[in-house]
């Protein structure tokens, strides 16, 4: 078997570094690269390559949710594991929109993580056990639904809105997205009556409950 490129992404130090131990004393795993965010994953994505990537969903700048659409859409190779404390069905299900291929919980045993990457380099799906019950079905079901509040934004929205919920002011947004004030201040308006949310308070409810930013991070 070839040497597998791996990619890792959390904003956690310490969790990063643990994860790079376990994963090299597994047999044929390279960890190619560290990323602390999910626009510095991009950029690390695009130069190094990897074959698998292994991430977080809450980063700060752009989540792992929305980070996985853009690596599977640039690179359709690479397959994505998220790597998270959230069980709930809706982080699980954006997930798999998106194109990640695994979804194992941080409290998993390392013997979890093998198995999972085993499976995913097989061309199989991997889910932790503690969150695939009910997980599939409802998967199954809403995936092919038409009436989907998430589908209502455009990506940028959904940055933007990301970028709101995590308590940025419009003029760090404009920086951060490289946009003029003006434009990030016209997708506030269109996100506020496209949701029918007309104060931040919502749009961060709206933002937890899509996956874009967690309660507990």
């Amino acid at each position: 078997m070839n040497t597998v490129r791996v990619l890792l992404a959390d904003d956690h130090t310490l969790v990063r570094a643990g994860l790079r131990k376990l994963l090299e004393s597994l047999p044929d795993i390279e960890v190619v690269g560290e990323a602390s965010d999910g626009l510095e994953l991009l950029e690390m994505a695009e130069k190094l390559q990897p074959q698998v990537v292994l991430m977080d969903i809450a980063m700060p700048g752009l989540n792992g949710i929305e980070a996985t659409g853009r690596i599977v859409k640039a690179l359709p190779g690479v397959r994505v594991l998220i790597l998270s404390m959230h069980q709930n069905a809706e982080y699980v299900r954006q997930a798999l929109r998106q194109g990640a291929v695994a979804y194992l919980l941080k409290d998993s045993a390392p013997l979890e993580l093998e198995l999972a990457l085993k499976a995913v380099l097989c061309g199989e799906t991997y889910l932790s056990p503690a969150v695939s019950k009910g997980v599939v079905s409802d998967y199954v079901q809403r995936l092919r639904s038409d009436d989907q509040p998430e589908d209502l934004l455009t990506p940028r929205q959904r940055e933007v809105l990301q970028l709101i919920a995590e308590g940025h002011s419009t003029k760090e947004i404009a920086r951060r997205l490289d946009l003029s004030v003006k434009t990030v201040e016209t997708h506030r308006t269109q996100l506020m009556k496209q949701l029918d949310i007309h104060e931040v308070a919502g749009l961060v409810r709206y933002a937890m409950r899509a996956g874009l930013v967690s309660a507990l991070d």
